[in-house]
């Protein structure tokens, strides 16, 4: 399974607004007393783990959640140790080796993982993490050439027409089996991502393109050739919602990072690192 499939499949209704989440300030763990800042202040890092090729959240150093980290350790008057990471083969994995033990190989746990679904069956399955503070709303959405498609009601809109999806994605899920497999053949399926989808559009190989929100923002956005719409299926019309994952003794590192998270959403510096990527957020 492909590190966007796992990351996503969790998704679609079980997004949780961050009221209660948290435990008080000095709440008490199965594993004693909650730590508290003087640790990290004492190192002045805030070691932050972001996923590999995750286009446009991370590519090669850059990308949004990169800027967000930035903007995190600067809340907290730290300065930034990103940890860049492979996806390992389920989230239950990437929770382990980044946020409460470490990775076999040597690296980790880092203070703080990004992009963690806020998915209520991912807490329940991992009790020695916190999941809080989602930040951004994932969707499945399909993007159009006008000239070829000019109205959307439906799927049976994009009949003969080509269509590029990763395969081995929820989008391409979603499609390859949509109206009992009546696009199957018509689908662009070897991609590796939704932002290579968004480029063979550009290009003029397909009538359309699907992946998640983010992918064909960042590439297509501001042209208005194109439209980017929901994929009508309605089972996806929700999306799904990413926040971040600390230990679960780590009461007051959690607390200070919503802290820092809700003012970089009220200060509008949240929306400004998405749209530097041309994705529009979607708070949650």
């Amino acid at each position: 399974m492909s590190q966007i499939q796992r990351r996503h499949v969790l998704g679609g209704g079980a997004a949780l607004a961050l009221g209660g989440l948290l435990p008080a300030a000095g709440a008490q763990t199965a594993s004693g007393p909650t730590p508290t800042l003087d640790k990290l202040r004492a190192s002045g890092r805030l070691s932050v783990a972001v996923y590999n090729d995750l286009p446009p959240f991370h590519v090669a150093g850059k990308g949004i959640e990169v800027d967000m980290a930035e903007a995190l350790a600067q809340a907290l008057g730290l300065k930034l140790s990103l940890l860049p990471f492979n996806a390992d083969e389920n989230m239950n994995d990437d929770l382990r080796n980044l946020v409460w033990r470490g990775h076999y190989l040597g690296f980790g746990p880092a203070d703080v993982m990004l992009h963690v679904p806020v998915d209520r069956p991912l807490m329940e399955a991992n009790k020695r993490v916190q999941i809080f503070a989602p930040y951004y709303r994932e969707r499945v959405m399909v993007a159009r050439r006008l000239a070829d498609v000019p109205q959307m009601d439906s799927l049976e809109a994009f009949k003969g027409k080509k269509i590029a999806v990763p395969g081995q994605t929820l989008a391409g899920w979603l499609l390859i089996g949509a109206d009992g497999g009546a696009y199957r053949e018509q689908l662009v399926t070897k991609l590796k991502d939704g932002v290579e989808a968004a480029q063979a559009l550009q290009r003029g190989e397909v009538a359309a393109a699907a992946g998640h929100a983010s992918e064909l923002e960042s590439v297509l956005a501001g042209d208005d050739r194109y439209a980017i719409e929901p994929l009508p299926v309605p089972r996806m019309k929700e999306g799904w919602a990413v926040g971040c994952a600390v230990k679960a003794e780590a009461v007051d590192l959690a607390q200070a990072l919503q802290a820092a998270m809700n003012g970089l959403a009220s200060s509008g510096k949240l929306a400004e690192i998405f749209a530097k990527s041309r994705v529009k957020w979607r708070p949650v």
